[in-house]
């Protein structure tokens, strides 16, 4: 009998990732969530439009579910996040709160959530999964984190009470193919390659550049959620999922320029915002219970992303 998995927020970025994955599955029955613009037809995947902040909808497509796999969001960049915080809290506690009950009500055998890492302190060392203290939340993150974390805790309470077992995933920085690529609504990585191939001689940097960040490649993502479907034993698990070494802003942008072969003017703009954090993530964990561990090394990913959007945007 096939394994009957819904995607929420499949036409996504980490959703449409996992889609091209799991419909060459041939024990998988995949049926993915879009809101907006439907994407396109795929063999072997089903797909529906759903307001997952309808109590109703919810429950009609995660009935008869096995595996309920959460990456709808509300997401947007750093200008948003600098600029407008609450943008990240009310649609994404709803619609969470409501998945959740509907799989404690109609006993889903599994959830997966895409937690963050906005809840981790800056830190030069690698986290491991630490418990939060919300006062070394950035004060940028806060409201994003505590929603994020909101979910965290309500997957440990119907782990308690239900049948269903319960994984959240504090993944690093995400990038690859089908990121958003827009200034608006990508994250650092996406905006820095729209941002080289649309600039003639040079390329500024908000800020100093020295904040550092953990980038992993989505396929190593996707398998990470492959992994946690065969191999978790815990009824509620936190796990790590990230390169394990970060890298300043400024070497990141280098990278994909030099790698690009654009050879732009490299500055910086002191007078614009930036998040200023830093941080790496422990995946000890993940590769102890789950044999998981990176690998596509940074140059290699930005090749290969390099590739996908020149093809797709150029």
């Amino acid at each position: 009998m096939k394994l009957k998995v819904l995607i929420c927020g499949g036409s996504g970025f980490i959703g449409t990732n996992i889609v091209e994955k799991f419909k060459t599955k041939k024990n998988i029955l995949l049926t993915a969530i879009y809101f907006k613009n439907k994407p396109k037809t795929h063999f072997n995947v089903k797909w529906v439009k759903a307001d997952l902040r309808n109590k109703k909808e919810v429950y009609k497509i995660i009935k008869n579910q096995d595996i309920v796999i959460q990456a709808a969001a509300t997401t947007s960049g750093a200008k948003d996040i600098l600029n407008k915080p609450y943008l990240h809290v009310t649609d994404n506690a709803i619609m969470n709160s409501l998945i959740l009950q509907a799989c404690y009500d109609l006993e889903v055998k599994k959830f997966i959530f895409f937690s963050c890492t906005v809840m981790y302190p800056s830190q030069k060392k690698p986290l491991k999964e630490i418990t939060i203290n919300g006062k070394k939340i950035y004060k940028s993150y806060f409201g994003v984190a505590k929603t994020k974390l909101f979910v965290e805790d309500l997957c440990r309470f119907y782990s308690k009470i239900s049948k269903t077992s319960f994984t959240c995933i504090r993944h690093s920085n995400i990038y690859g193919p089908h990121d958003k690529f827009d200034l608006d609504k990508s994250h650092f990585f996406g905006a820095t390659i729209n941002k080289i191939f649309n600039s003639k001689n040079e390329l500024t940097i908000w800020g100093k550049g020295t904040e550092r960040r953990d980038l992993l490649y989505v396929d190593d993502l996707v398998l990470f959620v492959e992994r946690v479907m065969k191999f978790q034993k815990n009824k509620f698990r936190i796990y790590n999922c990230g390169y394990g070494k970060h890298y300043s802003v400024n070497e990141i942008v280098k990278k994909v320029n030099y790698l690009s072969k654009k050879n732009l003017l490299i500055k910086n703009d002191l007078s614009k915002k930036s998040i200023k954090t830093s941080l790496a993530l422990d995946t000890s964990l993940s590769k102890k219970e789950l044999g998981w561990k990176v690998k596509t090394n940074l140059d290699n990913g930005i090749i290969k992303t390099l590739k996908w959007y020149k093809k797709n945007y150029l």
